[in-house]
């Protein structure tokens, strides 16, 4: 098995919104992330790069996402995690560039697929177990994650293991 190097990985809160889509029954919760400590910043923290806030929510409102659920949103790449239309006991993730909104595929080696970087689980957990207990999408949409702070405390242990 072949083990990439890493860049390290220290993510941040920078900010939650509600966005109501168009159809006036689709709404996500929007968290946006940003990973500090990295070269070229601009890439990766929401308060160093171009791209604002508001001109994301702009964007995403635009376009055609339906369902409820959340995004996780790094200036680098977005996530949309949305309860199943077909068996809301199945969470579905899409992956966009999140510039363009353009859709990326978020395959990895021999078959596997990626779910979420620690930021995005430990969000994804905490949603899912609110979306378990709630009695409605009303009641869902209250609640918000209240983690801020995701450090990884070393991005090379599996290297560092595989290669021993």
């Amino acid at each position: 098995m072949q083990i990439a190097t890493c860049q390290n990985y220290y993510a941040v809160s920078s900010g939650t919104t509600l966005l109501n889509m168009a159809d006036g029954k689709s709404a996500f919760k929007i968290y946006y992330l940003s990973i500090v400590g990295r070269t070229q910043p601009e890439l990766y923290e929401w308060d160093r790069c171009s791209l604002t806030r508001d001109d994301f929510a702009r964007r995403f409102l635009s376009g055609a996402h339906a369902g409820i659920g959340f995004v996780t949103v790094f200036p680098h790449i977005t996530k949309i995690f949305r309860f199943a239309p077909s068996m809301e006991t199945v969470m579905q993730v899409k992956a966009f560039e999140t510039r363009s909104m353009v859709p990326q595929v978020c395959s990895e080696d021999d078959g596997f697929w990626e779910f979420a970087c620690y930021a995005e689980a430990v969000i994804a957990a905490e949603e899912y177990r609110v979306w378990a207990a709630s009695s409605s999408v009303a009641e869902y949409l209250t609640f918000w994650c209240p983690g801020s702070d995701f450090p990884v405390i070393t991005s090379k242990k599996l290297r560092q293991y595989w290669t021993s």
